[in-house]
């Protein structure tokens, strides 16, 4: 069984989302978006991209972690992994989430940084 396919994204905290978001824009080129994270479209003909995302500094997304970042890797079959990684002894934390754009796990690593586990959904891309 494949694991982990791909990154999904990088998400960190910033004391001024919008304004890191509106540097990187200007300066390295990052493309803009009205939503407050960045997607790097790697296939425009399905949902295939990556996410760029600074966050507020009080963000709890990332609880338990007390991190100021996480990594958001893409999967395949969320449910089959989050089963086996459950048997393996690895943290899962709260319940997988589905969303129109695909579905959702968290994970702790032995460092305490979460992790999300992305399996996306294959449609064209908005």
């Amino acid at each position: 069984m494949k694991r982990v396919i791909g990154i999904g994204g990088i998400f960190f905290k910033s004391q001024n989302p919008k304004a890191l978001q509106a540097w990187y824009v200007k300066h390295l080129g990052f493309p803009e978006t009205k939503d407050g994270y960045i997607l790097f479209v790697s296939n425009p003909s399905i949902k295939e991209h990556a996410a760029w995302s600074a966050f507020p500094e009080d963000t709890n997304y990332y609880a338990p972690s007390e991190k100021p970042f996480m990594f958001n890797y893409r999967v395949e079959n969320l449910v089959a992994l989050l089963d086996v990684l459950r048997e393996e002894g690895v943290q899962i934390v709260g319940d997988m989430q589905i969303e129109p754009y695909g579905k959702f796990g968290w994970i702790m690593d032995p460092e305490g940084n979460k992790i999300e586990l992305w399996e996306s959904v294959a449609e064209p891309f908005d």
